[in-house]
């Protein structure tokens, strides 16, 4: 079964209990490595823990702390999304999520409610959620006695559109409180005119108990007092009976687990009423509420004391009216001390709903891949968990100051900015920037002590090339050979430039004494494209111009193993301008021999070429063209056959779908040193620092 699967609902009370403790308890019994994770909570009080939550943790007896099953209550979330920040939010839910999955074998993730004013933003919320923790997500309904089967499937149909439109997994629906004459009639419906045809639907029929309130329930929604019955306030309550007539009418009208409602003064209807409950001949009741504040007169009440084990007695300061319209607001849950509710629920679970289908259909999911902010979020954690020391060489410029401000202060990774100590200091003051001195070091590279060091160390490797020391002292007082050494001598983990400098004067040291890892014959590079729904590796868009066969394989090669690297099942499509055996030349002759090549090296790699680009990402399209392909229509990573196609496709990707582009990264390289555009942002300063620690840290293992 997937490791997680994401239940919500189409609208609000649809049951998510029953279908929740029905999952849970099938999964157990395969692993005990089991949680429930929501979002977002909605409590009853802060001291009080969310009810469906405290239901599974309790009735399965979890071992899992209640403060790992939640990120946000929804005032939080709410406060933060009112203020702008919807992406701390999500931010926040994946970190939690994550740290859970660590421990698990599968996560149920349970939405919203859908009880606030705001359902609709809930709604947009819950496929945020589901897609970003990329998740296969079950959609409940619920029926009604008053609604028609058009009524019942319009707002399924509406969540499906909306979670499919934006990329998310939906593998099935299941109607929840249907009327039983009409459920057969319901399933077919759901069959024949939802969308997505191959997906699992099941009904489960309305049940007496699950939907009938307590008396307790009763109690706690009107704020009601208790005079009698205490120790009977689980009673369940089938049906409210108004007793405004004499009490020899009302009698005949009384049915069982039903609830009489009187003004508090009405003693023969209390005391006929507890003695319909005691006779053979009447059906017993679940207990009376007062209304109007009256409690009964003493004489009534000295009667009542008399009796033993009394069935509930409630008041409430409302009026007869006011307490019937508010019992039609009231909603009863299954709660972790409801023993008799949830063994209903899993009786009932176990028949409407095939769990061998619903797990079939769930085998079936087709990863969609790793959604753009889980990948940053991974990344950012990543660089965490083994903290690196990065130099960057352009520490005059205010983007790169601003994103060493950021990565310093989110305690990221540790940082050398190259240049004049005056003027860094100077540019610092000017932004507002407080950049922590024991994180950052500023060095000049005339003035460092290693200075010297380092200009003998270049003499030596490079003066079989006609390098003497002059020239090593020269080209030493440039930053990018200067970081480069700090690099190769160990006095720092990883190197990004390219903000102000040529791709050329960033990487020209790099190749003349950190050079490439043993057997790698190229250099070459990919960018992580962050779509906005997967995330996308494309080699090489910055190195190569014209890669021959032997290069394209082994750029392709080395970016499958950067995918892995970082966690994206590397699918690669070798691409061209057309394919399959459909087209000719020496173009597409060369992409065919490259991807043999790839093959005979890495035979259990995924692969296909040559290959369009349609055909590599859109699943329908790759089915049409190429059959019966592991790679077609599900690629991840992407080799275009030259940089004039590779840089232009990634930049035209980049501007036209505001994806964001995380590199280029560089591959091959002894150390890693990575290069920027001169037209890099803050944030694509941020992400490539990030992307050249963790390959530091690869660099450890």
């Amino acid at each position: 079964m997937a490791s997680s699967i994401y239940i919500t609902t189409a609208e609000a009370h649809c049951g998510k209990s029953l279908v929740c403790l029905g999952i849970i308890e099938h999964i157990l019994r395969k692993t005990r490595r089991v949680a429930i994770f929501r979002p977002i909570i909605t409590t009853e009080s802060p001291d009080k823990p969310d009810k469906n939550i405290d239901l599974i943790l309790s009735h399965f007896k979890l071992n899992i702390p209640y403060e790992q099953t939640y990120a946000y209550s929804a005032a939080e979330a709410q406060d933060l999304i009112s203020k702008g920040q919807l992406d701390k939010v999500l931010d926040r839910i994946i970190e939690k999520y994550k740290e859970l999955e660590k421990k698990c074998d599968f996560i149920l993730c349970e939405g919203s409610d859908f009880v606030s004013e705001t359902s609709s933003f809930e709604f947009s919320l819950n496929v945020r959620i589901a897609k970003n923790l990329s998740s296969p997500v079950l959609i409940l309904g619920k029926g009604g006695e008053d609604r028609s089967i058009s009524d019942i499937l319009r707002p399924l149909k509406l969540a499906i559109e909306s979670f499919e439109q934006n990329d998310c997994e939906v593998i099935g629906t299941i109607v929840n409180r249907a009327q039983a004459a009409t459920a057969h009639e319901l399933l077919v419906a759901m069959q024949s005119e939802l969308p997505l045809k191959d997906i699992f639907h099941s009904v489960i029929p309305e049940n007496q108990l699950l939907k009938s309130p307590t008396m307790r329930e009763i109690k706690d929604h009107l704020d009601a007092k208790i005079l009698y019955g205490e120790d009977q306030l689980d009673n369940q309550v089938f049906k409210y009976s108004i007793a405004a007539m004499q009490a020899h009418h009302y009698l005949e009208k009384i049915v069982e687990k039903s609830m009489i409602i009187t003004p508090g003064d009405r003693g023969e209807i209390i005391l006929s009423t507890i003695t319909a409950h005691i006779s053979e001949n009447y059906p017993q009741v679940a207990g009376i509420l007062l209304t109007t504040g009256l409690s009964p007169e003493p004489s009534i009440i000295k009667l009542l004391d008399g009796f033993s084990n009394l069935i509930p007695v409630l008041v409430t300061e409302k009026s007869t009216f006011e307490t019937a319209m508010a019992l039609q607001s009231i909603h009863s849950y299954v709660k972790s001390d409801h023993h008799h509710k949830i063994e209903e629920s899993l009786r009932i679970f176990d028949k409407y709903v095939s769990i061998n289908a619903l797990e079939d259909r769930i085998s079936k999911v087709v990863s969609r891949g790793m959604t753009p902010r889980m990948f940053q979020f991974l990344l950012t954690q990543r660089a965490r968990e083994a903290k690196k020391h990065i130099v960057l060489p352009e520490g005059e410029d205010e983007r790169i100051l601003r994103a060493a401000d950021f990565l310093v202060n989110q305690q990221i990774v540790d940082i050398t900015l190259l240049g004049d100590r005056e003027k860094i200091l100077s540019e610092m003051g000017r932004l507002g920037l407080n950049i922590d001195q024991d994180k950052v070091a500023i060095l000049d590279p005339k003035d460092s002590p290693a200075f010297e060091q380092y200009a003998e160390a270049l003499f030596e490797i490079r003066k079989a090339k006609g390098v003497n020391m002059d020239m090593a002292r020269d080209m030493m007082n440039d930053v990018s050979y200067f970081g480069t050494m700090m690099v190769y001598q160990g006095h720092a983990d990883g190197m990004v430039s390219g903000a102000v400098h040529t791709t050329q004067h960033t990487i020209r040291p790099a190749l003349q004494f950190v050079k490439t890892k043993p057997g790698v014959s190229i250099v070459s590079s990919v960018f992580f494209m962050c779509l906005e729904d997967r995330v996308l590796v494309y080699g090489d868009c910055a190195i190569n111009p014209n890669p021959n066969a032997e290069e394209l394989a082994e750029i392709a090669i080395s970016s499958a193993q950067t995918a892995s690297a970082f966690g994206i099942d590397p699918k690669v499509a070798m691409l061209s301008y057309s394919s399959g055996q459909s087209g000719k030349g020496t173009d597409v002759e060369q992409v065919r021999v490259a991807t043999e090549l790839v093959k005979q090296k890495m035979s259990a790699l995924k692969i296909e070429g040559p290959i369009q680009y349609d055909a590599a990402v859109d699943f329908e399209v790759g089915t049409k063209k190429i059959p019966g392909s592991e790679v077609a229509g599900q690629a991840t990573v992407l080799i275009f056959p030259d940089l004039n196609t590779g840089n232009n496709t990634y930049k035209a990707v980049q501007r036209e779908t505001g994806a964001i582009a995380i590199g280029p990264m560089l591959q091959g390289l002894n150390k890693p040193v990575n290069d920027l555009s001169r037209g890099c942002t803050v944030t694509d300063i941020i992400n490539t620092v990030i992307i050249t620690a963790i390959q530091a840290q690869m660099e450890d293992q």
